[in-house]
Parts: structure tokens; sequence; C-alpha cells
């Protein structure tokens, strides 16, 4: 396998410090995460927890409409997942090989994460195993390693092909390892999409928004609530665990995002006439709140303590939100139940309160909900 840098040693917390991402811990029973979503998106179940009595009910996705009102706002992200993952063997050795998309350039060159026995040297090439079981081999010659361990690649295209149709008839869907041990199926290509998914980049799905439907979104414009698109491109750090015990140890990756002014300008017109902004998923959350963030430098400040207003962006944000981070532009958030110890479920706790969200936890466990990407959704009020 090619070699990866060691993780620097973790230093040892002092007891009065105990380890913070263990507080982000629980334990879930295997036969609670979903390996395949329900036929009908709008039919999952959704937990609805309000903030303001600390009330946990229980509802379904399809019967959202109650609890919005027409002046508010939806946010959706409408990122689309790429069938990022390649499967393939060394033309040279016949050894295994797999890989993961990341970003092509202007030159159609990719940046790749790359898995082998063995290291891959300029000039080789991968035998790709084609997704569309057509036969036709298709080919990437490895032209260079970065500094980050990535590989760049060329992908030998045939005329009058670019590199997303050649993504498309070579490329896997990426789902998560928890789901069947991260083994596509065909109807994975549609099932981990949203069904108002625009714009190419993703290497996970936004999967709050897999549970909505064509017509639950035109039920919620025919009631009067505005549904705001944003984009996030969720990441493959998406996927990289918190190695560190303090939480203000850990670099989060970074992720393009971008809202536009037409949307801003919808957003506080929502908010000026009483309306919410109800982010749909994390990443629509995130996405909000790094445009509510932005210093003069262009980056980010990752407290949310200033005084700082929701304005248009596009750009890479490392937001990590965290305690004592303080929302300023999502009033609600519908989510699904995310991995223990991961940044999303402290992002969540963080939103909805501790004890409040935990608890919420503890009986979605008791009443057998379906956690992770396939699973059953939590709308927070």
């Amino acid at each position: 396998m090619e070699k990866t840098p060691s993780a620097p040693p973790i230093e040892k917390v002092p007891q009065s410090e105990e380890n913070e991402l263990d507080q982000y811990d629980y334990e879930l029973p295997e036969r609670l995460i979903a390996q395949t979503p329900l036929p009908d998106r709008a039919a999952a179940r959704m937990m609805v927890v309000d903030r303001a009595s600390g009330k946990i009910s229980h509802s379904r996705v399809r019967d959202i409409l109650s609890f919005l009102r027409p002046e508010d706002a939806l946010v959706l992200n409408d990122t689309k997942v790429l069938p990022a993952r390649l499967l393939g063997e060394r033309v040279e050795t016949g050894g295994r090989w797999e890989g993961l998309f990341l970003q092509c350039d202007p030159r159609g060159l990719w940046e790749i994460m790359s898995k082998t026995r063995g290291k891959l040297r300029p000039g080789e090439k991968i035998l790709l195993r084609d997704s569309e079981g057509s036969g036709v081999k298709r080919y990437l010659q490895v032209e260079a390693r970065t500094e980050a361990k990535t590989l760049i690649v060329k992908p030998l295209l045939d005329e009058g092909e670019d590199s997303f149709s050649f993504l498309d008839r070579v490329g896997w869907v990426p789902i998560p390892p928890y789901i069947r041990d991260g083994l596509m199926k065909p109807s994975d290509r549609e099932d981990y999409q949203t069904v108002y998914a625009r714009t190419p980049g993703a290497v996970a799905a936004p999967t709050a928004g897999l549970h909505f439907t064509e017509e639950l979104l035109d039920e919620i414009r025919d009631m009067g609530v505005a549904v705001c698109p944003v984009t996030l491109h969720v990441g493959a750090g998406t996927f990289k665990p918190i190695s560190v015990s303090k939480l203000s140890e850990h670099h989060m990756h970074s992720e393009f995002a971008t809202i536009s002014e037409k949307v801003v300008a919808t957003l506080e017109e929502r908010r000026a006439r009483g309306g919410r902004i109800v982010a749909v998923g994390t990443t629509s959350a995130r996405t909000l709140e790094s445009a509510s963030n932005l210093l003069d430098d262009g980056t980010v400040d990752s407290t949310g303590l200033n005084d700082k207003k929701l304005r248009p962006f596009s750009g890479s944000t490392n937001l990590f939100i965290r305690p004592p981070y303080r929302f300023k532009s999502v009033d609600a958030m519908l989510t699904n139940f995310h991995l223990p110890k991961s940044t999303l479920v402290i992002m969540i706790r963080t939103f909805g309160g501790d004890e409040l969200i935990k608890r919420a936890y503890q009986e979605a466990i008791a009443e057998d909900y379906r956690f992770y990407s396939y699973g059953d959704a939590m709308l927070i009020l």
C-alpha cells in the first residue's frame, strides 16, 4: 500500500481537560444504520425538536409543511455528487488500485486520492473498471505527485470527450463505507442524489436533502415559502475523522461554497417580515454561516462572535462550528442523524443545545430511527 505520513503524536490531556471529543460519542446498534433509502423519500420519519420548549415529537418529512410558515425561506444545497470513486488495476503490475476524484484543472488534469500496493510512478497507466459494464477499456496516466500525497493524472479521453463525461462512464457513486461497505448498487446513482442537484462538484451527498421530492418542494413553494439554492461542494475531508482530543486543535477541511446576491436579498427580505431561515442540512447551514462571518481579508471568522452580516460569497470555507459558536443566519435546520465524534454531530449539538440534542439522539435510538445518509431526519426549531 502507498504509505501516508504518520499522524503526529497526540499529547496527553490533563485530567482537568478531559478529552472533549469523547463528549460527542454515543453507541449505535448496527441494525439502525440505513443501508437503502425508503422508496418514498418524503416518507422518512422526522423527529421535531423544539429548542424553546425542549419538547421532542415525531412526524414524517412529508408533513414538514405543518412546521413551516409562508414567510419562511428554505435553503437547499444544490451541489451534485460526482461518480468520484474509481476502481481499477495497474497496467504494469496487475495490482489492484482504488482512487477518489477530487478536482479537474483547466488543462483537464485530475487530482485524485490513490490507494494501491507500492508506489505509482509518472508515466504509469491505470486500467479502470467500467462502472457501466460496457467492457470498453479506459485509462488514466500518472503525471505527478503533490505535496499533499495526492496524484495528478491525465484521463485518456476519446475524441470529443471531456473529463466529466469520461468520469460519468468510469466512476462509481462514492457511497459511505457504512453503507454496504461502500459497494455501489446501480440504484445509488439516483438514490444518492437530491432531486434538485444542479452544480457538479461533491464527493458526498448533502443527505438531509435526499428526503425531498419535486412534489413536496412544489407544495412548499405553493404555501409561499421561498426556496433558495446555495452551493457547497462536499469534499473528501468530510470522511476525515477528528484525531485530536481538543476540538480547538482540529484543522477543518476546506470546501468551495457560494451564495448569490439574489439569495442574500431574499433571505434579508424574509427575515425583515418575521420569517425564518430554515437550512436543509449542515452544508447549507455551513454556507450561510460562512457568508455571515467574512472578514476583510476574505477569511471566515470561526467564532461567530462578531458584528458581520450575511453577504454574497464565493470561495473556500474551513469553518468548524463548535461551542461557543453563535449562529447568525440559521433559525431552524433539517438534518439527518450523524456519526459519533464527527464535526457534524458537534455542529448540531452547538445549534440545538447540547443536552437537548443528546436527549434527542437517545430517543431516536430508543424509537428505532434509521441513522446516517439513507436514514431519517431531525427538524430543529
